[in-house]
């Protein structure tokens, strides 16, 4: 199998398992990980889910043997492919569980798309990312949302036209990962963030991703402000929200810990 899925307690691991091709994925395996995020995110046990990869290297990116059969297929067959690709960066994104990405060695092309879709990324301090799609004659586009988002327009530019390696430490400037740490202590520090989010409420965590997605795009206006005041209303007068407090100050862990 090239993606696996290992569930350990609240966790679900889904593992890019394809070494000897540095985890290059084509479209089974893109069904393949569609599928596991799927799952993950439908199963009530399952609180936090980590995309890592197995081997020296996160992922190379897209097989170039599959671009290649790719090429030779008309306009709408290239489409109807491409949306399975953009399919899959949505499922990440909407994952109704936290997606942490923990990533090592390269991580190029659509493997980008894969880590800015993801809720959180944590890289080792030999990393190296790259939008090298510029460099084949095509560009990142299915994966564009979630990169530019994570980016910014301007950087966008710079490193989408560029084809340029991104150091780790540049990859945290950027906002494509939110922290470097060594090799050694990777795992350490995933360890942490799923130890972070175990202690929140699942639904507020849900409610947190699409707020994050309404206010940084609108105006703030009254709209807005409604918005906002309905959701903390209902939060706050509901099961979740009730539990949470009571916890507090009962001084006792909530139930969903």
């Amino acid at each position: 199998m090239s993606v696996t899925t290992q569930i350990t307690g609240a966790v679900a691991r889904i593992t890019l398992d394809n070494p000897d091709k540095r985890n290059a994925f084509d479209d089974t395996i893109i069904a393949a990980l569609t599928e596991a995020f799927a799952e993950a995110g439908a199963d009530d046990n399952v609180r936090v889910v980590v995309l890592q990869a197995a081997g020296k290297h996160f992922s190379a990116g897209a097989d170039l043997n599959w671009m290649r059969a790719m090429g030779q297929l008309d306009a709408d067959q290239n489409r109807e492919d491409a949306l399975r690709l953009a399919t899959l960066m949505q499922t990440i994104d909407q994952c109704p569980r936290p997606v942490i990405a923990r990533v090592q060695g390269a991580a190029f092309g659509g493997a980008l798309g894969l880590i800015c879709a993801a809720d959180m990324a944590v890289a080792a301090d030999d990393a190296r990312f790259c939008l090298s799609e510029v460099k084949l004659g095509i560009v990142p586009a299915v994966i564009s949302p979630y990169v530019v988002r994570a980016l910014g327009a301007r950087q966008a530019n710079r490193y989408f036209l560029s084809g340029e390696i991104i150091a780790a430490d540049r990859a945290q400037q950027l906002g494509i990962v939110h922290e470097t740490v060594l090799a050694a202590e990777l795992d350490q520090a995933v360890d942490r963030l799923i130890e972070a989010l175990l202690q929140g409420g699942p639904q507020a965590q849900i409610e947190a991703r699409e707020l994050i997605a309404r206010v940084s795009h609108g105006p703030i206006d009254s709209a807005m402000l409604n918005d906002t005041a309905d959701l903390i209303a209902r939060l706050r007068t509901g099961k979740e929200g009730q539990e949470g407090l009571s916890a507090f100050l009962e001084k006792r862990s909530p139930n969903w810990t």
